[in-house]
């Protein structure tokens, strides 16, 4: 599907010309103007960089990049899935989604105070082409120029499965850019080097705190929260701590038992699990036994319990995925006809059922597979991720009660975890999906040859591999028809519900905890313009919108 651009979400970029409020005090006494602490669980900020296009700078990791350097649009990952023209007026994709026409907003100016104009734009996107900067994106861009007061930018496939990728490319300056020699690996650190279109401007930077102040000639008005720091806590724990003691504000994390510790300390305080088109999702490894048959991987299917996965191990932060297609509720419009209500439930009995046909039998109440072997397998997660490590437990316990299963918990360091996923040397992984905002994501990420590269797996981790499918994947990805995707999802939808190459088990939200002492206007569940994560593009949407709390 085209992401999807109502008027009222263009509207909100413009009104913010309109409309700008004025400034407020900047006092931090709890009063309108208060300044806002914006806090990660990540560590001491070691290294400065505020390069946005370095995935390891400290802009990057804490997510201040996103408020310096601006995107073309915004791509909502939750709610109606919609795009928000930013730095544009307008954008508008050709019919099988290889060429692009922007229209830069007008009387935009850079932090320093010079004009920004369509050559910016130009100038950003033909540092890929020309390899001054790496791909890693893969935009596989093949020109971009200015057509009046217009941008073409055209691409050598098909984007409709990584528009948010294309959209959501900082921008940056041609005057300061064209000076730097290699803009994959400064840091951007030099005086006046940290110049954007964003709503605020570096002020001060520490290994303890980065701080930025209220851009004044900002395009969209006057902002309401003068000042943001950015820190960082050790872990989970200390970042609860900070947000209970009203140290900090704004946070992304998966905080365990977020009624009691966070919520219940102070009735401002709030959270928003937003779900996205991803997925928390089962891979098996389809090429070694007992996954490579899809009796059992089918049967698994009906054991596991979703909803316990969400009240549980997410403590309500997802939504359950029960569809026999994959797809969660924010993709239920592509749902092929002939799966619509066709859903999983927790049925044991037609578990065994499956598995009987399949020349199963028990024996001491252990399933025993056509071979006469017991069957077994671990189950791996990364020791520290709290929310699936419980997830664990819980398939552990389900398939052990409910189908004679041994399963064992498995937990690994990361480096060991990782490797194994990419070598395929695991037996079960709980893992998430590429989201593309469509149904791509998830059948690109568990039936997709495409993501085994030199025998080493980035998405795909069991190893699916049917040409049918392999076909159809290409087909979704870069027809210019709706008929045409459509069948296509078709046929990925069936081969899923059949083969059961993975099994997603709710979606995998976007997380926010803010509070609302000093300011409202935050996205909610009821108004999910975007999410409440404050490391998403969506952050300059989210402190536009801010006002002081009465």
């Amino acid at each position: 599907m085209r992401l999807r651009t109502s008027l009222a979400a263009v509207g909100v970029a413009a009104a913010l010309v309109l409309t700008g409020c004025a400034g407020g005090s900047g006092n931090d006494d709890g009063s309108a103007g208060a300044a806002l602490t914006i806090a990660k669980p990540d560590g001491a900020i070691t290294t400065e960089s505020h390069n946005p296009y370095l995935g390891d700078s400290s802009a990057s990791k804490y997510g201040y990049a996103k408020v310096i350097f601006e995107p073309l649009a915004l791509v909502n990952p939750t709610g109606d899935l919609g795009t928000t023209p930013w730095l544009a007026e307008s954008v508008e994709w050709n019919d099988d989604y290889t060429e692009l026409t922007v229209v830069p907003r007008a009387d935009v100016t850079w932090s320093d105070g010079e004009d920004f104009t369509a050559d910016d734009i130009v100038f950003t996107f033909n540092m890929y082409i020309d390899g001054t900067l790496n791909d890693t994106s893969a935009l596989n861009l093949e020109s971009a120029t200015s057509d009046g007061d217009a941008v073409i930018l055209k691409f050598a496939e098909s984007k409709y499965t990584a528009q948010a990728r294309v959209l959501h490319t900082p921008i940056v300056p041609e005057h300061i850019w064209e000076n730097i020699d290699d803009p994959n690996t400064d840091p951007l650190t030099d005086e006046g080097a940290a110049v954007g279109t964003g709503p605020y401007v570096l002020d001060s930077w520490t290994t303890e705190s980065v701080n930025l102040t209220a851009n004044p000639d900002y395009w969209g008005g006057e902002l309401q929260v003068p000042e943001l720091h950015y820190v960082s806590y050790g872990d989970n724990a200390a970042l609860t701590t900070a947000l209970v003691s009203e140290e900090a504000d704004w946070a992304q994390a998966f905080i365990p038992q977020i009624q009691d510790s966070f919520l219940a300390a102070d009735d401002a305080n709030q959270f928003l699990a937003s779900p996205t088109a991803g997925a928390g999702t089962l891979f098996m490894n389809l090429q070694t036994k007992p996954f490579n048959d899809p009796a059992l991987r089918q049967a698994i299917a009906w054991t596991v319990d979703r909803q316990a996965y969400v009240d549980v191990a997410r403590e309500g932060a997802s939504t359950p995925i029960w569809s026999v297609t994959g797809l969660g509720d924010l993709l239920a419009d592509e749902i092929d006809a002939e799966y619509e209500g066709a859903v999983y439930s927790v049925d044991t009995d037609k578990a065994k059922q499956i598995l009987t046909e399949a020349g199963y039998t028990w024996k001491d109440e252990k399933l025993i597979d056509p071979d006469g072997e017991a069957v077994s397998f671990s189950i791996s997660v990364p020791a520290g991720w709290s929310d699936w490590n419980t997830e664990q437990a819980l398939i552990a316990e389900e398939l052990g009660e409910g189908l004679g299963i041994d399963v064992k918990v498995d937990q690994p360091d990361w480096g060991g975890w990782d490797a194994a996923r990419q070598e395929g040397t695991f037996d079960m992984i709980i893992h998430w999906l590429e989201d593309t905002g469509n149904a791509y994501g998830l059948y690109t990420s568990t039936m997709d040859p495409k993501w085994i590269v030199d025998g080493k797996a980035q998405f795909n981790f069991g190893r699916y591999d049917n040409p049918a499918v392999t076909e159809a994947l290409n087909t979704y990805a870069n027809t210019s028809s709706d008929e045409e995707r459509a069948a296509a999802v078709a046929v990925m939808e069936k081969a899923f519900a059949t083969d059961v190459p993975a099994i997603p088990l709710g979606s995998h939200p976007l997380l926010g905890e803010f509070n609302t002492r000093n300011y409202v206007g935050w996205p909610s569940e009821e108004d999910q313009y975007a999410s409440a994560d404050p490391t998403q593009p969506a952050v300059v949407q989210i402190l536009t919108k801010l006002k002081p709390a009465e």
